[in-house]
């Protein structure tokens, strides 16, 4: 946990501070009377995840446009077409991407590009819901489904909402806590909240180096560890401190 911590003292003595949030209809204007400590506490809950992205797809080239583009929607297909025999949802594979480039390759004789063709590629993010299998399913996509790339995985949990609610309940317990402290070291008697903004953010594991060729395809799967995933909660909260 992380915490912020801003004490402003001299209202014991100065008078009031307003402290302005703002509304969806219009502002609110908060009056605290006495000193006010503002607090940014984060709790981050780890669990193990149920769910990993990746992304993959099909590079070809041929002497004309239309031959590549052809030839990869072919290879295309047959990707996809694994990826559904593989469990995978059709509500779970996503196009995310096709280029048509002009291809050339450098002439050592003349010193500069020489244009050889096309280059297609066509680019396909998928969702596994089985962790199990997700090795198998990698392996397959290189060994039997033509795939000439892929990155990932990229692993988080389908339902969160429980962790979110378990991290902010950590947090307002916590923020509360250090802020009854600073108010008995101040002489005051307890806090009192003033303001509450929350921001949500996910913890994930750096992405595993799965990128492959069709050429280093094996028989075997690809070996994966799933690890932990954190949902975390940073919450920013004003208390006033009272008598």
């Amino acid at each position: 946990m992380r915490y912020r911590i801003l004490m402003n003292a001299g209202l014991a003595f100065f008078g009031s501070l307003a402290l302005i949030s703002s509304a969806s209809a219009a502002d609110v204007q908060i009056v605290a009377q006495n000193p006010v400590v503002e607090l940014s506490v984060t709790e981050t809950v780890e669990t193990v995840p149920d769910t990993a992205a990746f992304s993959t797809g099909v590079e070809t080239k041929a002497a004309t446009a239309t031959q590549a583009l052809r030839e990869n929607s072919r290879q295309t297909r047959i990707l996809i077409d694994k990826l559904k025999s593989a469990g995978i949802a059709e509500k779970d594979i996503q196009t995310t991407g096709i280029s048509l480039n002009a291809d050339y390759e450098y002439d050592r004789e003349n010193k500069g590009n020489r244009f050889v063709g096309y280059r297609v590629s066509n680019q396909v993010r998928a969702k596994v819901r089985k962790l199990n299998k997700l090795g198998s399913i990698l392996d397959m996509l290189v060994s039997e489904g033509g795939a000439t790339n892929l990155n990932g995985p990229y692993f988080s949990v389908s339902n969160d909402a429980p962790l979110k609610k378990l991290a902010r309940e950590r947090a307002l317990s916590n923020a509360r806590a250090q802020a009854e402290e600073y108010a008995r070291a101040s002489g005051y008697g307890g806090v009192k909240v003033l303001s509450v903004s929350e921001v949500l953010r996910s913890v994930s594991p750096a992405q595993m180096p799965v990128m492959r060729s069709m050429a280093s395809a094996a028989a075997e799967s690809v070996p994966v560890s799933v690890g932990q995933v954190g949902t975390g909660v940073t919450l920013n909260i004003s208390y006033e401190m009272i008598p």
